[in-house]
């Protein structure tokens, strides 16, 4: 049972929230094919940005749109895991909440593209 008095604090708390985010990137990693392609891109943008003659700040923009779509690919995630722990049964609203979620995935795709684009013209 959670006892919310007695959660860890100062250091320790960051360390077992570290602990537990290291878990989230190894579960992601081993079962969502969106969030290895996503890494991919991400490891493939860093040494492209270097290619072209923009400034270090560009280059940062560049490489944060790409974070900013596996971020957006976490919480989609998230998203999915709580519909289906709910359960599985289909549902309209499991299949629209899940269905914003890619929608913002989406976005988030469209968004870095546009931040490319601009940069690089």
């Amino acid at each position: 049972m959670f006892d919310n008095k007695n959660k860890p604090k100062g250091i320790k708390r960051i360390y077992l929230a570290s602990l537990n985010s290291l878990r989230a990137f190894k579960w992601l990693y081993q079962h969502e094919s969106a969030f290895r392609q996503e890494l991919l891109l991400l490891l493939c943008a860093i040494p492209v940005s270097f290619i072209f003659d923009i400034s270090f700040k560009e280059q940062i923009i560049l490489i944060l749109a790409i974070v900013f779509i596996i971020f957006t690919e976490i919480i989609n995630t998230a998203i999915e895991a709580v519909v289906d722990r709910v359960g599985l049964e289909i549902h309209p609203l499991s299949g629209l909440a899940k269905d914003l979620g890619s929608a913002a995935v989406l976005i988030s795709l469209g968004v870095a593209c546009i931040i490319w684009t601009i940069v690089l013209i």
